[in-house]
């Protein structure tokens, strides 16, 4: 549904992104236990192991289809991030910034849709995206000297694919079961619940 986009943040918008990032920041923590022990499960073909990679894209994501403003989909990604990194991520600081690729990549396809645009294609789109950017990042962070054909072109693909399903349609069929429970009614999507 297009609408006229007012681009401040409120203290409603901040506090809602936080809280949408900080419980993330926790799911991110056990998901990262859960990547670490299901690894040698995919040792017959690592690259299939980011089929679980989408829930680290859903704070991009929701951010985006809640807040609905300039900012959003990095800021919960970035912060969900940064305190999975202080909960003690396997992966260190280097999560702090992947998280700000990932939430840009999300960014980009709600500012292609100028903030107007909440549908569940979009939504999609922007798990895709986010997916990609974040396993574009992850070849040159972690699998730069994989092969390029068996495993880097797949991780990307896979996980792109898991960041739409997971993170983009699971993010927009989250978004709207929330909404309409009326606890969105500050933002649009709350308001929209009846036409969702």
């Amino acid at each position: 549904m297009a609408t006229a986009v007012n681009n401040r943040w409120r203290t409603v918008d901040i506090v809602v992104a936080s809280v949408i990032a900080v419980a993330f920041g926790v799911v991110f923590w056990a998901w990262n236990l859960l990547w670490s022990a299901t690894g040698a499960a995919f040792a017959f073909y690592p690259p299939l192991q980011s089929v679980l990679y989408g829930v680290w894209l859903l704070p991009a994501v929701l951010g985006g289809l809640i807040i609905r403003k300039p900012g959003a989909a990095v800021y919960c990604e970035l912060v969900a991030s940064t305190l999975s990194a202080v909960l003690g991520s396997q992966w260190g600081g280097l999560v702090i910034l992947q998280g700000a690729v990932e939430g840009l990549g999300a960014e980009i396809v709600f500012a292609a849709f100028l903030y107007r645009r909440f549908t569940l294609p979009v939504a999609a789109l922007a798990g895709l995206a986010a997916g990609a950017f974040a396993a574009i990042w992850d070849t040159f962070a972690y699998y730069a000297t994989n092969n390029l054909l068996t495993f880097q072109v797949p991780y990307v693909v896979i996980t792109a694919l898991s960041a739409a399903v997971i993170a983009g349609v699971g993010g927009w069929a989250l978004t709207t079961a929330v909404a309409r429970t009326g606890v969105l009614d500050r933002f649009p999507v709350g308001r929209e619940r009846a036409v969702v």
